[in-house]
């Protein structure tokens, strides 16, 4: 496959992993919802989806920036990949297992939506589904790593982990705002209650598929 066209899929799996996590009610889209009804204003919808996409934001950049500051190490980097891939798998199996929600979340107020968000994203492993991909598109860059100073290829790999970051938490956003603005707006909490999905098993499958794809490709 071309660089390009592998750049261009990569991409898009940073997109649709961010719709993905922004349908997922995991997340937290219904707790915006829960929060507009409580105040009876819609900006407050608004409000706590910002809070959550800030969370969230925060909580992709503390994954991918450590490896991205790895991978001037040039002569290790398909080490750092096999690595995160195993990483990965690893914690889709442990969640496959172990369904149950980590308590600490419960124990945050309301009122602090932005650290809930964080938590969460890192509890349930949704950074480390970007890292396999994050290491795909570094990969695609053209950089003459055996020249290039250590320096310059940070500074080049940083831009690339902000830049995945923000386009996977919009993607994340726009797909939660949507849940959560047809719950409040027209379905209401009764139809949330009745047609409630989980998807915790999917979720674990999903990093246990990205883990194994990334070595599937690295040893292609």
């Amino acid at each position: 496959m071309e660089p390009a066209t592998t750049a261009t899929a990569l991409w898009g799996a940073v997109v649709l992993s961010g719709l993905y996590h922004g349908v997922n009610p995991g997340m937290g889209w219904p707790l915006a919802v829960s929060a507009a009804l409580m105040d009876r204003k819609s900006r407050s919808l608004w409000r706590a989806l910002g809070a959550l996409a800030a969370g969230h934001l925060l909580a992709m950049a503390a994954i991918l920036f450590p490896f991205g500051a790895l991978l001037f190490l040039a002569d290790w980097q398909t080490h750092i990949q096999i690595v995160a891939a195993c990483l990965v798998i690893a914690v889709g199996v442990y969640l496959l297992f172990n369904r149950r929600h980590p308590r600490f979340l419960a124990r945050v107020p309301p009122s602090r939506l932005a650290l809930w968000s964080f938590l969460a994203a890192m509890a349930h492993g949704a950074g480390l589904m970007l890292v396999p991909i994050y290491l795909g598109i570094c990969r695609t860059v053209e950089t003459d790593t055996g020249h290039a100073a250590a320096a310059d290829l940070m500074s080049s790999n940083a831009g690339i982990a902000a830049l995945v970051a923000l386009v996977h938490t919009a993607a994340m956003t726009f797909a939660g705002s949507a849940f959560a603005v047809a719950v409040y707006r027209w379905l209401g909490l009764k139809a949330l209650s009745r047609s409630w999905f989980n998807l915790d098993v999917v979720w674990a499958l999903s990093l246990v598929v990205v883990g194994s794809v990334s070595l599937l490709t690295l040893h292609g």
